[in-house]
């Protein structure tokens, strides 16, 4: 079961790696071409939700960012959970490389980005851009360079991914919650309550789950909470167990239901309406700010020197060992391609910065947009020349 799981995730989310390039695409060609008025005025147009006494107004963008991303963290959650009670963090042996690499990976790059905005003339609001790891790019460009290396490699980007999602709502919960209602923490938590207690009812109607994280959801939002905790946290209520016999567990079903809409719909929505700036709004100094060149280089060169010499330390230190069958070259591919921070580097930037300041938004997204090219064609073109020496060696 675990292993269909793990293979499942891992065609989906490579599949949905060409859609997200696609979006993003998309929306960089429309920011700076004769539409662009357009593109601009969809996402920032006014939309309310009123429901009873629920009333809130927001832009397209922040709907989709605080909104739709929820079922985007719940299902990160989800995935979470299971990895830590059935999959790859459940072995402790298997667990200590990817994790050792994947906190090796947030400390370099955020140190990367300090060092350049260190001063006057740089912001260090934005360090926790780039620690991100995006499993969707990642994922597809290792199927597309690499498509016959050992399965453990995909194994451990994936575990590294996870982890690294973990982290970033940690960063997001400790560091972009400002103003709280408590009145709306006891409503959200109260909903969660009442998600674990739905867990014991064992034919419990699929529907009273959403119905549910709809609620811990809206009370999230008016608490001043970020809506991502909301959907972690309620993914940790799900049970793990079948609902009959013979059937997938409840967290299961909720995996594979959701994850192709998370995947080939609100990822490539978000990655549309996030990732569109205007070159015309940028500067020579801006091309080479603090921000940029932080973000840049935090993602390529800070993310593969962390993540590779995280995991070079562990495995010469003998707390883990080498992915099976993998060879160094094939660890440093991996390690390159973690550097592909896109839509979460994208939304933890799009946090750090507030939404009027536009510069700052401008510079952020050309720097995750830069680093996370430069580790997708590195990484790629690393894997695929190790392959070609496998193909080349004697049988």
């Amino acid at each position: 079961m675990a292993r269909r799981i793990t293979l499942s995730f891992l065609r989906t989310e490579a599949a949905s790696g060409v859609i997200l390039t696609l979006a993003a695409l998309a929306a960089i060609v429309l920011a700076n071409s004769p539409w662009a008025d357009g593109y601009f005025a969809f996402i920032s147009h006014p939309f309310t939700i009123q429901f009873g006494a629920f009333d809130e107004t927001k832009p397209v963008l922040k709907w989709v960012k605080e909104g739709l991303m929820a079922v985007f963290f719940f299902v990160v959650g989800l995935e979470i959970k299971f990895e830590i009670l059935r999959g790859e963090l459940s072995n402790p042996r298997r667990l200590a490389l990817p994790i050792l690499a994947a906190v090796g990976g947030m400390a370099v790059p955020a140190l990367i980005y300090a060092a350049f905005n260190y001063g006057p003339e740089g912001s260090l609001r934005g360090w926790p851009t780039p620690t991100a790891t995006d499993i969707a790019f990642a994922l597809a460009a290792l199927a597309v360079a690499g498509p016959k290396l050992p399965p453990a490699l995909r194994t451990f980007l994936l575990t590294l991914a996870i982890a690294d999602d973990l982290g970033a709502v940690a960063l997001i919960a400790l560091l972009f919650t400002t103003k709280v209602h408590l009145w709306a923490v006891g409503g959200a938590i109260s909903g969660l309550a009442l998600m674990a207690l739905l867990g014991r009812w064992r034919n419990a109607p699929y529907l009273f789950y959403a119905a549910l994280f709809v609620v811990v959801w809206a009370f999230t939002l008016k608490s001043g909470v970020n809506t991502s905790i909301a959907g972690v946290a309620a993914a940790m209520t799900i049970p793990l167990e079948p609902r009959r016999t013979g059937q997938p567990g409840v967290l299961h079903y909720f995996m594979d239901s959701l994850h192709p809409y998370v995947a080939f719909l609100i990822l490539p929505l978000f990655a549309f309406v996030a990732a569109g700036f205007s070159f015309a709004d940028l500067s020579m100094r801006d091309l080479l700010s603090p921000v940029t060149l932080g973000v840049a280089l935090g993602l390529f060169v800070g993310k593969q020197a962390g993540v590779f010499g995280a995991a070079a330390l562990a495995i010469g230190l003998k707390l883990a060992r080498r992915p099976t069958g993998a060879r160094w070259a094939e660890l440093y591919g991996v390690s390159l391609l973690c550097g592909v921070g896109f839509t979460m580097s994208l939304f933890i930037g799009g946090l750090a910065f507030g939404a009027n300041d536009a510069t700052a938004q401008a510079e952020i997204r050309l720097g995750v947009v830069a680093g996370s090219l430069l580790s997708t064609l590195g990484g790629m073109a690393v894997l695929a020349w190790s392959q070609a020496r496998r193909a080349d060696a004697p049988a």
